[in-house]
């Protein structure tokens, strides 16, 4: 890999870390102000964002198409794993287990982590588009 490529991949990661870590920030806001519903489909949103950002982090060459289908399809094999209790019952046990995974299926998630993908590949986008002009 040319010394370009190398820069462009850390400018990459650097930019996916933050905005990762402003998605987690922007989550726990959105929780903390706990306003019924937007909160709740917001909250979701957000975390296909943050896994959107986490799947730039390790592969930053990832085209936004692939890292949007990537995070939401891992968003959505999380709900559905919900239909079969497992993250319930860890749930029970771990405050990070019921952050990450969840415990009850809720078909409208699936239509917000969407939103967030669609959201974050817009972005992905508009950056990429920036950083070439």
């Amino acid at each position: 890999m040319t010394r370009a490529g190398r820069r462009e991949g850390t400018r990459a990661r650097l930019a996916a870390a933050g905005a990762v870590a402003a998605t987690v920030a922007a989550g726990l806001a959105v929780r903390a102000l706990g306003m019924g519903d937007v909160a709740k489909y917001a909250g979701d949103a957000l975390y296909t964002v943050m896994i959107y950002g986490l799947v730039v982090l390790v592969a930053p060459r990832a085209r936004p198409v692939t890292a949007s289908a990537v995070a939401l399809a891992v968003s959505w094999a999380i709900e559905f794993a919900q239909v079969t209790g497992i993250p319930a019952e860890l749930s029970r046990h771990s405050a990070l287990a019921r952050l990450v995974l969840g415990s009850t299926f809720n078909a409208p998630d699936l239509f917000w982590y969407a939103a967030g993908a669609a959201v974050a590949f817009l972005v992905h986008l508009a950056a990429r588009a920036r950083r070439r002009a």
